[in-house]
Formats: C-alpha cells, structure tokens, sequence
C-alpha cells in the first residue's frame, strides 16, 4: 500500500495530512480532528495534551492556534446554552450583590469545558486560577440583571488572552440565539458571516451604547443604555450601535468587554479605556471604562467623555 505525506511548516505547528485528514504533529502523537464531536468531546481533543503527562496542558513553541481556541469556546458556549435551558434558579443566590442562581450554573457548565481543555480561567464569579497557561476571560451570564427580569439581552462572553493579548472571542446572545466570533488576524463574524464596519457616522447622527448614566449630553442623536457590554461592543461591530462609552462609577471587569472588544477590532473599530489605561487585565478586582468607535468616529466620543466626566486629556 502506498501512503502519500505531506509535512507542511505552518506558524508554531507541522501539519501531518494523510489522505483527506490532517492532524498536528510536535515530536508526539496528537489526537484526530475535531470531526463530529460532541460539544464536550471536542474541547477535550481540540487541544492536544502537553508534555510530561500533565493532563490537558500544552508548553512553549506547542501551544495551540487562535482556530483550536475557538473551538473550544463554541464548544463552552455551547454548555453555557445547555445549562441555561436547564436552570430553575433565576433568583439571587443572596451570596454577593447581582448574583443569581442562573450565574453560577453557567459559569460551572462553561468553566468544566474550558478547564478540560487546559485552559485557565479568569470567572466574574470564580476568579482567576494559578498557572501559566492561557486563560479564558469568562463571563457565564452578561447582562444578569436583563435576564432575571426575563429581558431578552444578555450573553455569555468567552475571550482567551495568551501572551498579554486576546487571541480568540466568542459571544453568544441568548436572546436571539446569535454568536459572535473573532480571532486575533482572523477577523470577526455574525454567525458565519464577516464583519466590517465601513460606514461613518458623525457625532451629531450617533446612536450611542451608554452604561451607567452619562453626565449629560455629549452631542450624539441618540443613546441606548441596554445592559450587557459584551453585546453592546458586539453591536458596534456590526453597525447596530455607533459608538458605546462606559460612564458607571464603578467601571467594568475585563470579563465584561474582552470578548466583545476582540469583535470590535477585528471589524475595525477601535476600543481604549477612557482614561488611558491597558484593557487588557486579569485582575479580578481591576475596573476599566472601555470606549468604543470606529476610527474617524472615535476622537469625537472620546472628546465627549473627557468633557463630561472630566478625564484626563492625556489618556490616549
């Protein structure tokens, strides 16, 4: 029998394709594709064991590619929908402020896939666990207070950071069963379809994305104060919102906004803090205030923050 191989160099990996299948190889043997798998099966083989018999890791130049992350994103997305169909406990859990039963039965669906792949996992409702292997940003219920009034808006949000940048996204909408997905490169999309933000609005015609209550009025047509910030970046990534600016007092957790961020500049919007500071964290207790805009937009929404909250000029 004669067998055809073809070793192709790819960027931090070698290709082995036997056939019509193609698997990873790195001086061991790797797990088949993710074909066909369930949602469970395929974060546990997307992402190869690593060396040394340390279950569900991997190490240096092996680490996996944006398109394995977001394998296992959609696939921890996916527990998050199973286990919100399943829930009875939509009320607060009495344990922290803005917490419900719904919360934690989410992030334990997601946290088990994404831990069973090797990731660690920085929660809104579980913190971060010790290691250096990537991590995934989660935030099990986005907009938690919309879902226990039964307001149709809120999301689950997943955004691996490795090496201090996110790298892969995934934002699924429960309300109207829309995803979301962004690889670092790779560009972002609604359910398959590619996003780019090409038209420009100014100011005055915006319809603006606001949390918290904006100091007053900063020049834009409209604003809509819709609660779920990873879903409101996801709108200005596809046009629904033109810019979106966090005026709460206390700021946002980056498991608010990684995910969503990652969408947005993968469309070609541009989202900073509004004062400067790196967005980029995985301090449980750290808050940041994310602005979002396309780039001819930006200058003028970050203008209207300064002015209306005082900021320093010198943030950008």
């Amino acid at each position: 029998m004669t067998v055809t191989v073809d070793v192709e160099a790819m960027l931090r990996h070698v290709v082995l394709e036997i056939g019509d299948e193609t698997v990873q190889i790195d001086q061991r043997h790797s797990h088949p594709p993710c074909i066909g798998r369930s949602a469970a099966a395929t974060a546990r083989h997307c992402i190869a064991p690593g060396r040394g018999g340390t279950s569900g890791g991997w190490s240096g130049s092996l680490a996996p590619m944006p398109r394995d992350f977001l394998d296992v994103l959609n696939a921890a997305a996916d527990a998050a929908v199973e286990a919100l169909a399943g829930c009875t406990d939509w009320g607060p859990t009495g344990r922290k402020p803005g917490q419900y039963g719904f919360d934690l039965a989410t992030d334990a669906a997601a946290t088990a896939v994404l831990r069973d792949s090797g990731l660690r996992v920085l929660s809104e409702e579980s913190g971060l666990e010790a290691g250096d292997r990537p991590v995934a940003v989660l935030d099990p219920v986005d907009g938690s207070t919309n879902a226990s009034r039964g307001i149709r808006y809120f999301a689950t949000s997943i955004c691996v950071v490795d090496g201090g940048a996110p790298v892969a996204a995934v934002v699924h909408d429960h309300g109207n069963g829309e995803r979301f997905e962004a690889m670092n490169g790779g560009g972002a999309r609604r359910d398959g379809t590619r996003l780019a933000r090409e038209e420009e609005q100014p100011l005055r015609s915006a319809v603006v994305g606001i949390n918290g209550q904006a100091p007053g009025w900063g020049g834009w047509a409209q604003v809509r104060t819709l609660g779920a910030a990873a879903l409101e970046l996801c709108g200005v990534a596809d046009g629904r919102l033109d810019a979106y600016i966090d005026f709460s007092a206390s700021g946002l957790g980056s498991w608010d906004y990684l995910g969503g961020l990652l969408v947005c500049q993968e469309a070609g919007v541009d989202v900073v803090d509004g004062t400067g500071r790196d967005l980029v964290t995985l301090e449980h207790a750290a808050r940041r205030a994310p602005v979002a805009a396309t780039p001819h937009l930006l200058k003028d929404v970050l203008d209207a923050y300064v002015r209306l909250t005082g900021a320093d000029a010198d943030r950008c």
